[in-house]
């Protein structure tokens, strides 16, 4: 069981990125297993023999790559926007990250093309003032050929004739559906052979490589993107991705057995944020919200999009944790909360003056939801200097403490401040 997975349990942002980075140090496989160039990573991080502190922004490749020595995988669940790809790869190398001969893609993973971003944001049009607010990346159009078996995948690339055949045929099936939009096909086929040939060392199989992997006994860090509650079928449909966020995803993404698994691993944000569209129970529409997106500096790696913000949700964690089976917690922007007097925590969802069991399905329902609050105190003083669980002040081990009686799950991460030294490690 030589597999660990960090997965985020909200609705994204959680900051899973810094833990990744810092557990990555210890693994020799970085993988990523679902979504696409629509995650956003921050990572901070010395570079170079004079260690130059540098920041990169990942949003498609594993951001454990910042770790020298550990490889890169993109695995058969991810669609992959190959310009994207060399355009963060690139990035990255210019930054003085030396990624030679250590990031691999699936051959099976599936493709996003232009064509796909540009039909996103037809599609929102289309939705009008219901639009799901997507990241306009083609994500979803790239989900949905895949799943009516209309796709193209990597190793299509590789024969140049199938794939301009293929390519013609569905673009003018998104001409026939949407009208003939401004898009060069001939353009993009001369383009796609170009990159065909750049992107050919970075394929392999990936499900043996992996396998081959396990039997050696080869540590393995899987990185989520998004979270639970953007999940296709547990999170707030049709306010979601188009992908398995889920541990599911990880097995369905990688093609590894459930029984591969030894740790996953929960990221939860100290509060909780979410970007787009879509129910949010314990938003805050008042100065703590302000107060929160401030403070947090809550605006999107990938998109720049204000995030909207309220109070930590646990009814949202027990749902995410029932689905994911957490054996342990990352509390991340704990210091976000050094300032306030008071802390509210969600804890039960009423209708009609019942509790209901779980989180809701029906978003009708979930409308109508009264959140019942415990307030608990502040702490009112920074915790960023903070190096062990012990130095935290007693009103902030108590909030902690909170969230881990109330879920069932140790918290064994607190991140205390931004940079990749401000991570706290608690025995369980």
């Amino acid at each position: 069981m030589s597999v660990t997975v960090v997965l985020g349990s909200q609705w994204g942002d959680e900051g899973k990125g810094k833990l990744v980075d810092i557990l990555s140090a210890q693994v020799d496989i970085c993988a990523r297993c679902a979504g696409g160039n629509n995650a956003g990573h921050t990572i901070v991080a010395p570079i170079g023999p004079d260690l130059i502190r540098t920041k990169f922004g990942f949003h498609l490749l594993p951001c454990g790559l910042i770790n020298p020595e550990c490889v890169g995988l993109i695995g058969s669940g991810v669609v992959v926007h190959v310009p994207s790809f060399f355009e963060e790869l690139d990035a990255l190398q210019a930054k003085g990250l030396d990624c030679s001969n250590r990031l691999f893609i699936s051959d099976r993973a599936h493709l996003v093309f232009d064509f796909h971003q540009i039909v996103d944001g037809l599609k929102e049009v289309e939705l009008g003032g219901s639009s799901i607010g997507t990241t306009k990346k083609g994500i979803g159009p790239a989900y949905s050929a895949k799943a009516s078996r209309s796709g193209l995948r990597v190793h299509h690339l590789f024969n140049h004739e199938q794939f301009a055949q293929k390519f013609r045929k569905i673009v003018e099936g998104r001409f026939k559906r949407y009208g003939h939009f401004e898009y060069d096909t001939e353009g993009e086929i001369v383009r796609y052979k170009a990159l065909a040939e750049r992107l050919k060392p970075y394929v392999i199989d990936s499900v043996v490589y992996l396998h081959q992997a396990l039997a050696a006994k080869k540590r393995i860090l899987v990185e989520g993107a998004n979270a639970l509650m953007l999940d296709l079928d547990f999170g707030t449909y049709p306010y979601v991705t188009s992908s398995s966020t889920t541990i599911g995803g990880v097995c369905t993404g990688l093609g590894i057995p459930p029984k591969a698994i030894g740790k996953t691993i929960g990221v939860v944000k100290a509060y909780t944020t979410r970007v787009g569209g879509g129910p949010f129970p314990t938003e805050a529409l008042d100065e703590y919200g302000d107060r929160l997106q401030n403070i947090g500096q809550e605006w999107g790696v990938t998109t720049g999009r204000k995030r909207r913000c309220g109070w930590l949700d646990l009814v949202v964690l027990k749902h995410s944790t029932l689905v994911n089976g957490y054996d342990a917690i990352n509390i991340t922007k704990l210091d976000v909360l050094d300032t306030f007097e008071k802390i509210n925590v969600g804890v039960q969802y009423i209708v009609d003056g019942k509790e209901l069991a779980g989180f809701p399905a029906d978003l009708d329902l979930l409308a109508r939801v009264e959140v019942k609050y415990v307030t608990l105190p502040g702490w009112q003083s920074s915790i960023e200097n903070c190096t062990t669980y012990e130095e935290l002040p007693e009103a902030c081990k108590k909030y902690v403490q909170f969230i881990e009686e109330h879920l069932g799950v140790p918290v064994e991460w607190i991140g205390v401040g931004p940079g990749r030294e401000s991570m706290l490690h608690k025995q369980v």
